[in-house]
This record gives structure tokens, C-alpha cells and sequence, in this order.
């Protein structure tokens, strides 16, 4: 293996332009958004910081070598020869997990089990189904492409949300949403139906500097290139500030305020928030400049009926036009007859999938 590897960012499917965006403000070499998410040539020490400092990955795969292999037979000499001691180790449990596609070999099962004795019987690794350290093996056209899991559990759980509404917003998403609606951390970020808070947090974090991968653990810290006195110094080199903008949150829910106010402090921004109980017909913009408003309302599809929410779509677009002049508006939603219904002029983002639904930024300028 080389110093300079393939490292691969999975996106949100839709979202792989934004995500490359959001690489390439962080400084990562020529990002370049393909099917499925984001690819990069770096080194370890970048796939560990992006684990650490994306907010709109859902997870870091590294790529450690490839092979051709056109029957099973093949497969097993190849793998028994392949340097898995240079990345895993032998005391920490592995997973394999293959999928093959126009390829000879395509019973994936018996391709895993032939990889998993390979490093079972080389390096002496533990083979578990449940083990953190995943190997995400591709067979395509007969070419092998092994790959690490760096993330381990998806990069969406930034270990602070622990109270969830009844349709969240995962975190990678909605940051990716705020950075389709131009919110740079300067902005103030009003959303009326908070639920959890999730849009609201991100916006404040992003405000304040504050790492997504702060708080959490990544499966690389589990792997043989792994130097923590390195890791230590670069997640000691973030340095927050306080922002400028607030950021306000809103749901008629009570359960959904006091999480979302639970959420935030665990999240260390409490000083920067405010929740507070209130429905759509009382919303009024805060005190200075026009901000963003982003809201993730019902859909029908998943929560009540479809038909009553008309009207509320419709009062959310009234009182934005009556009150919130000057203001950026997004709308997330799976319907885009509700998102008409609000009577704003709209332009439409592309279709993510979610929760078994497909939805869409709805953007306005009131």
C-alpha cells in the first residue's frame, strides 16, 4: 500500500455534490462527487480528520488494495497473500462484508467466508459478525476492491442527541441541507418546527466551530495505522468561539421542546439556543437581520393523514410572507403538493432518500 490511498465519503444518495462542497471548504485534495458519495486521494491521517470534521459524511472508507479473482480457488490464494497486517490487527475482532456484481464469482457468502479464513488463518484476527472493524469488500467485473470501514458506527450519531422526536432528522443530512440554503455560521437559523432540535443544533455547532466527531469514537482507533499521539493533536487542535448568530427552535410539542433543549445541552450549546413551546400562527423573526428558516414539517406519509396538512402548510407560508420579509426560507418534504400549498415561490432540490421516503429542499426568498 501506498501512502496515498482512494478514500471514499458516503453521501446521502443526492447529496454527493454538496457533500464534495463541504470536502473542499475543508480543505481536502480535489474532492470529486461520483455515484454514491465523494472520492479523494489522501493518506490516513486525512481519512481520520474527516471522520472527525465532515458533517455531511456518513461514513469513511478507506481503499487498501485490489485484485483480480475469477472463481473461488483464486480468491483464497490472492486473499492468503494479501498484507492484511499492514492495516488490521490481530487482537481486534473483523468483519467482512461482500457484494459482487458481473463477476464470476457471485455467490457473496462463500466469497466472505474465503476472505474471512484468510485473515482468520494469516493473521490471526478474530472473525466476528458483530466486531467494529468492518471490511467492505466489492467484486465488480472480477476485480476485488477490499476497503476499511474507518467510521464504525455511521457518522450521523455525533453521540449528543439522545432524545429523538418521532421522525428525526438524521444530522448528516440536515447539515447538508444548511449548506444547500447558504448558512455559513453567520446567519441566524429559525426553525418552527423543531421537533428534536436537529437542524437548530447543527446550525449552532457549525456557528461556534464546534467538531461533529468530538465526542464520539471511529473504528480506525482500532486499526494498525493508528497513532494516537497524532489523533490526540488533531482533535486538540479545534478551537471554537462563541457565535454571533442565535438560533431558535419551535414545536407545539412540550416532549419535543424539553428534548430538544436536553439535546442541546449535552451538545455543549446551550448558550447560543432557545426552544421554546409555540405554534405556527404565533412565529415572529427574532431581533436583527434576516436569517434562514428551516423547517422539516409532516409529511402525511409518515405521521397523521395527508389532508389536514394542507392547512398547515398553507398558515406556514402565510405568516412567512406576512412577517418574514428579506428571510431565506427551506421546506423539507417528501409531498410536493404540500410544499405548494404554502403559496411560495419555490425552487427545488434534488430528491434524498429517507426513512422509505424520497424528499426534497423546497427553497424561497420571501
Amino acid at each position: 500500500m501506498s501512502d496515498k490511498m482512494d478514500i471514499f465519503l458516503v453521501a446521502p444518495p443526492g447529496m454527493e455534490r454538496t457533500l464534495a462542497d463541504e470536502a473542499r471548504a475543508a480543505g481536502f485534495p480535489l474532492p470529486e462527487a461520483i455515484e454514491g458519495g465523494v472520492s479523494f486521494n489522501g493518506g490516513w491521517d486525512d481519512a481520520w480528520r474527516a471522520n472527525l470534521v465532515l458533517r455531511g459524511a456518513t461514513r469513511v472508507l478507506v481503499r487498501i488494495g485490489q485484485f483480480r479473482a475469477f472463481h473461488l480457488a483464486q480468491l483464497d490464494k490472492r486473499a492468503s497473500k494479501f498484507p492484511w497486517a499492514e492495516v488490521l490487527r490481530p487482537d481486534v475482532p473483523v468483519k467482512v462484508e461482500v457484494t459482487s456484481h458481473r463477476s464470476k464469482i457471485y455467490h457473496e457468502r462463500a466469497a466472505a467466508q474465503r476472505i474471512a479464513k484468510a485473515i482468520s488463518d494469516g493473521l490471526g484476527a478474530p472473525v466476528r459478525s458483530d466486531a467494529a472493524v468492518a471490511l467492505k469488500v466489492r467484486i465488480d467485473d472480477n476485480l476485488v476492491t477490499i476497503s476499511v470501514d474507518t467510521s464504525g458506527e455511521s457518522l450521523h450519531k455525533r453521540g449528543h442527541k439522545q432524545a429523538m422526536g418521532k421522525a428525526p432528522m438524521r444530522e448528516t443530512l440536515a447539515s447538508l441541507f444548511l449548506r444547500q440554503m447558504g448558512f455559513d455560521g453567520s446567519q441566524t437559523v429559525v426553525d418552527p418546527m423543531c421537533g428534536s432540535g436537529t437542524f437548530v443544533l447543527e446550525a449552532a455547532e457549525i456557528a461556534a466551530g464546534l467538531l461533529p466527531g468530538r465526542d464520539r469514537d471511529f473504528a480506525f482507533e482500532q486499526l494498525a495505522t493508528f497513532e494516537p499521539d497524532r489523533w490526540a493533536a488533531m482533535r486538540g487542535a479545534s478551537r471554537p468561539a462563541v457565535p454571533k448568530a442565535r438560533f431558535f427552535g419551535f414545536d407545539r410539542d412540550p416532549g419535543a421542546v424539553r428534548m430538544a433543549r436536553e439535546n442541546a445541552a449535552r451538545a455543549g450549546v446551550s448558550d447560543w439556543v432557545s426552544f421554546a413551546e409555540q405554534a405556527v400562527s404565533e412565529l415572529t423573526p427574532p431581533d436583527g437581520p434576516p436569517g434562514i428558516v428551516i423547517v422539516n414539517p409532516p409529511y402525511g406519509a409518515r405521521i397523521g393523514e395527508r389532508k389536514p396538512l394542507f392547512g398547515l402548510y398553507g398558515a406556514l407560508g402565510q405568516v412567512l410572507k406576512d412577517r418574514f420579509a428579506g428571510w431565506h426560507v427551506g421546506i423539507v418534504t417528501s409531498d410536493q403538493g404540500l410544499a405548494k400549498a404554502t403559496g411560495l415561490t419555490l425552487h427545488t432540490g434534488p430528491a434524498v432518500p429517507h426513512g422509505g421516503l424520497r424528499i426534497r429542499l423546497y427553497r424561497a426568498r420571501i
